[in-house]
């Protein structure tokens, strides 16, 4: 509903992408004076500017009070469009505005998947790379969505399970993102080989308990929602949180620690020396499905680039 109304009055504003960029200053900042100092302009000035925007849109933006700045409701959801909009304005002058580069672009942002990797790599080698701007980009979750809804990246990989996908799927309509399956995995515990439990035909809760349970690190007050690892509200005697790849293997291999994870490895990227095992559900720790597929920008079509990356990445996972 507030898209809605709020689309209706944008079409009758008169908005800049000063005020926007001010809107963002301050959200950051939490505070005018700071905003106004980071800006180069007076506290009035920007005070005026953010009350003639709340006059147009007819929303209220902050709240303001002696500790600083707060967003509102609408606030916080306008600034999510705000973002948006002034990220694609960004992107129109890197690419065509005056000593802007004309390569092309394009970008993936991705969970911890070395497959999502490994299909970046075969689709990379299929271009002259001297004319292309490639990235990818192994991030937390936040990230991912982000950086699809700004255009930083193109393309998206996560996954929804039942414990996330209504959090999940709130996020990312209100991202303007569309969630497209690839693969459902049921969950696998990734150890490396020398771990006492490598040998074992499936492995469940209990065998864990005296061994680290490695995650990466959300940041977030919902993190359980945002988790890269599936059955991630159990209670697990010990955790240890990373934010790369290199580092969670190297737990692995140093205090035999493990992940739950899709158990799609890919060892071009990871090597062999580590293996995944079948986790075996109890009555308190019930197996799930993890749905691996990608994001996009909501009616958008891929570019002929973006499709090919989607296509590596099925041949990745066995589905051609």
């Amino acid at each position: 509903m507030f898209h809605e109304k709020l689309s209706g009055k944008i079409e009758e504003a008169s908005m800049t992408l000063t005020q926007l960029r001010y809107l963002m200053a301050i959200a950051r900042t939490k505070s005018l004076n700071q905003a106004a100092k980071q800006l180069y302009v007076s506290q009035p000035s920007l005070t005026s500017a953010m009350k003639e925007l709340e006059k147009e849109l007819g929303i209220t933006l902050f709240y303001r009070s002696g500790r600083g700045v707060t967003l509102t409701g609408d606030g916080t959801e306008f600034l999510l469009y705000a973002k948006q909009l002034y990220g694609q304005y960004e992107e129109l002058l890197k690419r065509y505005g005056k000593g802007g580069s004309r390569r092309k672009k394009f970008g993936v942002s991705t969970q911890h998947y070395s497959f999502a990797v490994k299909a970046f790599v075969d689709m990379a080698k299929q271009f002259d790379m001297s004319r292309y701007e490639f990235a990818i980009r192994e991030t937390r979750t936040p990230e991912v969505i982000s950086d699809v809804s700004t255009m930083k990246s193109e393309i998206g990989v996560l996954y929804l399970c039942d414990f996330n996908r209504k959090f999940m799927e709130k996020l990312l309509k209100s991202a303007g993102l569309e969630f497209h399956p690839l693969i459902n995995c049921q969950a696998y515990v990734y150890l490396w080989k020398g771990h006492p439990l490598a040998g074992e035909s499936s492995i469940c809760f209990e065998q864990l308990k005296d061994y680290p349970c490695l995650a990466f690190e959300q940041g977030d007050d919902s993190a359980f929602y945002l988790a890269e690892e599936i059955l991630s509200t159990n209670e697990y005697a010990q955790v240890i949180r990373a934010n790369d790849r290199a580092t969670m293997l190297n737990l692995m291999v140093g205090l035999n620690g493990y992940t739950l994870c899709s158990g799609i490895i890919c060892e071009e990227l990871n090597g062999s020396d580590f293996l995944a095992v079948p986790f075996e559900p109890d009555e308190q720790n019930q197996n799930s499905i993890m749905e691996i597929g990608y994001v996009v920008r909501k009616h958008s079509l891929l570019s002929p680039i973006g499709g090919l990356y989607v296509e590596e990445l099925k041949r990745c996972l066995g589905l051609l």
